[in-house]
């Protein structure tokens, strides 16, 4: 198993993260041609790369997908980077490494683009042409196709599937340091919090903002997309809420390598999820959240280095506040 249950996750999060964790390795290659053959149109297969001043990582990925996944196996039908406003030669360098490059504004003229990753995302859909849509970030460095395979995997292979996210180790590579598991803080310090006491259900999730997932687009054309980094998050709440739990699951691929934001854009995306969240809370009319709907328990995930398998780990959410001093017949006794 990729990912142990934790206890304390709600009886339905317990059983689909037993029931819908996998590794990339539990669906070999030629299981994959074999199910996307027999799907016909429905097994076509679209990836799609966000990308903003990639130059340095884009070729590399373009060229490990087409060389890996579309030469050597015919597994992905299209691939498609989407640039969306590069000053340096992220588009030149994707287009020679054998992309079909969109500029982000010409997708859909008569509508201004904002910035924003998930702008990028939303306009994907309107070129590109696959019944499942894969979505891989720009800045990813010793990239293994298996970000793609894996995640595509369960949508071949399982017609309940919906969508599908990668997990993965996030270490922090900074400045020649490596911090195992130190990546990902965003994630650990708002994400997720804000699912395990709002959206319980999706606790089990081990990189619930990770860049790195596929969905039918059936289901992508379905769902709101928020234009800013808060994609990642609202369009999993989404689909929880529009599909159900048990369309959804998760792919151990390994280790993500990618480049790290400093602390100020880290902020600035907290705050974009943080309000993303929001929204969907106020939407629902849960702004409000009542005690049986706020989960007191935060699940956070560890790499077992004997097992390699994710392993779920516990915690209390406090929330106790002691009253104003002043309405305390002790505190007033003593002051008078």
């Amino acid at each position: 198993m990729p990912a142990e249950q934790s206890p304390a996750l709600l009886p339905e999060a317990a059983r689909w993260l037993r029931r819908r964790s996998w590794t990339a390795a539990d669906r070999p290659v030629p299981r994959l041609l074999a199910a996307k053959e027999a799907a016909g149109a429905a097994g076509t297969v679209s990836v799609v790369l966000p990308a903003l001043d990639e130059e340095s990582t884009v070729g590399e990925i373009v060229e490990v997908i087409r060389r890996e996944l579309m030469e050597r196996i015919p597994l992905v039908d299209e691939l498609v980077v989407v640039d969306s406003g590069s000053v340096d030669r992220t588009a030149e360098v994707a287009a020679a490494a054998g992309a079909r490059v969109v500029r982000r504004d010409a997708i859909l003229p008569r509508l201004p683009a904002v910035p924003g990753k998930g702008e990028v995302l939303w306009r994907s859909l309107l070129v590109t042409s696959g019944a499942i849509v894969c979505f891989i970030d720009a800045d990813l460095r010793e990239f293994d196709p298996a970000f793609v395979s894996g995640i595509v995997g369960p949508l071949l292979t399982d017609p309940d599937i919906q969508l599908v996210k990668a997990m993965y180790d996030r270490p922090l590579e900074a400045e020649g340091a490596v911090v195992p598991a130190g990546g990902g803080r965003v994630t650990e310090l708002v994400a997720r919090p804000l699912l395990n006491l709002h959206w319980p259900q999706l606790a089990g999730f081990v990189q619930p903002l990770g860049g790195e997932y596929a969905a039918r687009r059936s289901l992508l054309d379905r769902l709101h997309f928020p234009t800013g980094y808060g994609v990642e998050l609202g369009l999993l709440v989404d689909a929880l809420e529009l599909v159900g739990l048990d369309a959804l699951a998760q792919v151990d691929v390994g280790v993500r390598h990618h480049r790290h934001q400093d602390s100020q854009a880290l902020g600035r995306m907290a705050a974009t999820i943080y309000r993303t969240a929001l929204e969907r809370l106020d939407r629902t009319n849960r702004l409000k959240a009542a005690d049986d709907l706020a989960r007191p328990v935060l699940t956070q995930f560890s790499r077992d280095p004997l097992t390699r398998d994710f392993t779920a780990h516990d915690h209390p959410v406090t929330a106790l506040e002691r009253p104003p001093m002043i309405e305390l017949p002790e505190y007033r006794n003593q002051r008078m």
